[in-house]
């Protein structure tokens, strides 16, 4: 089905309130007030019922005691589904466990200020203020963008949100500029829910296939969201009228501090050497329902690429029936409330162009030498070496991170080779936060989800393919073979070479989600992020260039190794 628009949601609130079926369930409850009523609507995993011609949306019920009151702390135990092209409720579906309903949690459990002020403590902390009085490192020429040899286009989308194009580097040592990648964005995610009982079986939302990134998008504020000197670019989406809507400082754009990017001391005359590192952040936040996901395209002075995603905002919620325990599908975050086990997986499309057009993908594995203990080739046992492993079809190119062996993946350009390693020049993809897809194959999410069954995807680069759960993700079915709404396990099933040819990465890292108290009421952000990084691409330390900071010591005092005391507990 088509993407679900902002206009397509905000009415289901509203029909549910007016719904006579709906108002009785709320009366069996003790609510007769239906303006205390609120909805979310969702995209709609999987149902059965009215089979796959009538577009659809479900809504989970919440209560308000007040107009601001954090409605998560109150979870209506039922939800319903609407014909979102009739604007019609199609069914009120009330969770009765034992014959009864569970009544609505009414502890309060707020976090903004006209309710918790009183425990602030602004005396613990002190201001920072970020100053750069010489102004911004970067500059801008309409969209495109140059940072400390970085070159590249932002662009915006409805569905992706940012995107950046054709990305390049300047060599401080072969004196020109080498490209990196065509193209590079956040194409797909999936946050499927871990409890089997209706209605949670069906929610597994595709935020940007289902929604769209662009379109849920906020309107950043200085301070708040970024901080420092900023410059911020607008976003530009159609509306379901056909009209142009702007979305004010949708981008932010802006260098922060990053700590050292290299120090050496002497121990001998202690000299020390050491050097600031810097990082330039592109950076677009949206809500989707209750979470919020802040999206960061960051940039490193030694030439490093990096995508950080930080969830926060407001668990998805559900009551507790007395005769009920969270375990083991949840947590009761607060008494009879329950938050679902659940995940996030994001998949990262690089249009990879490093050094040139035809690119390898290489698994690389850290491996113990086959020479046994005492051989002549490992007499002492601790041989190890890095395990190359050309990908050289689509169907190998769908791999796995291995923890055991550190694996990394490197992008090559066989037909440059570095003149003092004599490798193929290479950006290593580094990307440890992985997150297996927990539902069983054959499942509906195993289906709908396939390209999270893969840390890796590697594909030969045709036109029109970029997403990888396919063009029209909403009620879709997975692997379904239509011809217009392929998905990446179609692509990867022509099992086409993809060795010194143009190539399309797809990365896919996240979290599993298992909520803690300390989630409540409002998350705390937590991070997750892939690299990648220069390997054996420039002639050394691409950032030397970078004015090092040299603090010059008074001698260190000798000191014989056999003074040292080592603790048994110590590194």
């Amino acid at each position: 089905m088509p993407t679900l628009t902002l206009e397509d949601l905000d009415f289901t609130e509203i029909l549910t309130r007016n719904d006579p079926r709906v108002i009785e369930a709320c009366r069996e409850i003790g609510i007769t007030d239906m303006s205390s009523i609120y909805v979310d609507a969702w995209s709609i995993g999987h149902e059965e019922r009215w089979g796959f011609n009538t577009r659809l949306q479900q809504g989970l019920a919440y209560y308000r005691s007040s107009e601001h009151d954090n409605q998560y702390a109150h979870p209506l135990d039922f939800s319903v589904v609407v014909d979102t092209e009739k604007k019609e409720i199609l069914s009120v579906d009330i969770r009765r466990v034992n014959g009864e309903r569970t009544a609505v949690p009414l502890d309060e459990h707020n976090y903004l200020p006209e309710f918790i002020s009183e425990s602030y403590k602004p005396e613990r902390i002190k201001p920072i203020n970020v100053t750069q009085p010489e102004g911004v490192s970067f500059t801008m020429d309409g969209n495109e963008l140059s940072w400390c040899g970085f070159s590249m286009h932002v662009g915006f989308n409805y569905r992706e949100g940012i995107v950046l194009s054709d990305v390049r580097v300047d060599d401080p040592y072969e004196k020109r500029e080498r490209t990196l990648f065509n193209r590079i964005s956040m194409v797909e995610m999936v946050v499927p829910y871990g409890c089997p009982e209706p209605p949670h079986h069906r929610k597994h939302a595709f935020d940007v296939g289902e929604y769209g990134s662009g379109f849920m998008t906020n309107s950043l504020q200085l301070g708040c969201d970024c901080k420092g000197a900023i410059h911020y670019l607008d976003g530009v989406v159609a509306i379901s009228s056909g009209e142009a809507a702007v979305i004010k400082n949708a981008i932010c754009i802006h260098e922060e501090d990053n700590g050292l990017l290299y120090k050496h001391t002497d121990f001998r005359d202690g000299s020390v050497i050491s050097a600031r590192d810097r990082k330039l952040v592109i950076s677009q936040i949206i809500t989707a329902a209750n979470y919020e996901y802040g999206f960061y395209h960051i940039f490193h002075l030694d030439g490093t690429y990096q995508v950080e995603m930080k969830l926060t905002g407001m668990l998805n919620t559900y009551p507790l029936h007395p005769s009920e325990e969270a375990a083991p599908y949840g947590t009761e975050v607060a008494k009879r409330v329950t938050a679902h086990n659940h995940q996030h997986i994001f998949s990262l499309r690089i249009d990879a162009e490093i050094d040139g057009p035809s690119n390898t993908v290489i698994q690389s594995d850290a491996v113990a030498a086959d020479d046994e203990v005492g051989s002549p080739g490992n007499y002492y046992g601790n041989a190890f070496y890095c395990k190359k492993t050309p990908l050289r079809t689509s169907k190998e190119g769908a791999a796995q991170y291995c923890h055991e062996t550190s694996r990394t993946w490197d992008i090559v350009n066989p037909n440059v080779l570095h003149p003092v390693a004599n490798k193929p020049v290479s950006y290593k993809i580094v990307s440890r936060e992985s997150a297996p897809l927990l539902a069983k194959p054959g499942s509906v999410v195993w289906k709908r989800a396939g390209f999270a069954r893969k840390t890796l995807w590697v594909t030969p680069y045709r036109d029109y393919e970029l997403f990888p759960a396919g063009d029209y993700v909403p009620q879709s079915q997975g692997t379904d073979g239509h011809p217009h709404n392929g998905t990446i396990v179609d692509w990867v099933e022509r099992d086409e070479p993809i060795e010194n040819t143009d190539i399309v990465c797809y990365l896919q890292f996240g979290i599993t989600h298992f909520p803690r108290t300390e989630d409540f009421p409002i998350m705390p952000a937590e991070p997750v992020s892939i690299m990648l990084r220069a390997s054996n691409f420039f002639l050394k330390n691409p950032a030397l260039w970078v004015p090092p900071t040299t603090v010059n010591v008074d001698k260190l005092s000798t000191l014989a190794f056999s003074d040292l005391k080592i603790s048994e507990n110590s590194c």
